[in-house]
């Protein structure tokens, strides 16, 4: 298989390097990553300035720009050929229920979907997570697993990793995103010139967490591998939304 690999942690995260090379034994790997952490970068494309593409020693490609703009410019210009699969990550830190929203990780997993490849997400969880060779493990299984069976291009996992030696991890659950509270209020702060500057404010702490959520199976040391798709209608309400706007229109 060829692997196209990608992050928002950049492209000398250690969670990447580690997963390049253990994944170099089962394909060929294509590292193009940020040329620097860019968490929080969510599916944002650069339409206002030129993408530049630079290789380090190792083979890997950085580029000055977001997880999206990799995995794009990777399947729609730089490669001779497509990937068989994408995956994103290894990411310091969990992306778990919202967090989705925001992540770079799950945007460049989300962008290889988008162009037709199936796609991984893989985080590990902790703030200064340690056990990327548990990681490792476990998206070497789950490619194993894919390739004993018919690999559905509309594939979109989230997968998120206990911070615990592999022999630690209780199991694997497929999950339902979770969600957390509103998040905490913005930070104000002072420049050196005296004005006012802000801090975007710490994420909400955890709401609905209970069993079949990703957080639960991380808070009881299960690897959640939770589904996603692209599409975001809200099919439940069509209906009554077309209602409502008949009284209006």
């Amino acid at each position: 298989m060829h692997f196209l690999l990608s992050n928002d942690d950049g492209y000398q995260a250690q969670g990447l390097r580690t997963l390049a090379e253990a994944l170099a034994q089962k394909g060929k790997v294509t590292v193009v990553a940020p040329d620097r952490n860019r968490s929080g970068a969510s599916n944002s494309l650069t339409l206002d300035a030129p993408l530049y593409v630079k290789k380090d020693g190792a083979g890997f490609y950085y580029v000055n720009g977001t997880p999206t703009d990799c995995v794009h410019l990777a399947i729609t210009g730089l490669l001779d050929s497509e990937p068989d699969m994408v995956i994103s990550g290894i990411n310091s830190g969990a992306n778990l229920g919202d967090d989705v929203l925001y992540s770079g990780t799950v945007a460049a997993a989300m962008e290889g979907r988008y162009l037709g490849c199936p796609a991984i997400a893989v985080s590990l969880a902790g703030e200064n997570p340690s056990c990327f060779d548990t990681a490792v493990k476990v998206v070497i299984r789950l490619v194993d697993g894919l390739n004993s069976e018919e690999i559905d291009d509309d594939l979109l996992l989230n997968v998120n990793i206990p911070d615990l030696p592999f022999e630690s991890i209780r199991g694997c659950e497929v999950t339902r995103l979770g969600n957390r509270h509103k998040s905490e209020p913005a930070l104000a702060a002072k420049d050196p010139k005296g004005h006012t500057v802000y801090w975007v404010g710490p994420v909400g702490p955890e709401q609905d967490a209970g069993p079949g959520t990703d957080f639960y199976a991380i808070k009881t040391g299960c690897v959640s591998v939770t589904p996603l798709h692209i599409d975001l209608t809200r099919y439940q309400i069509l209906d009554d939304v077309t209602k409502w706007l008949k009284k209006i229109f």
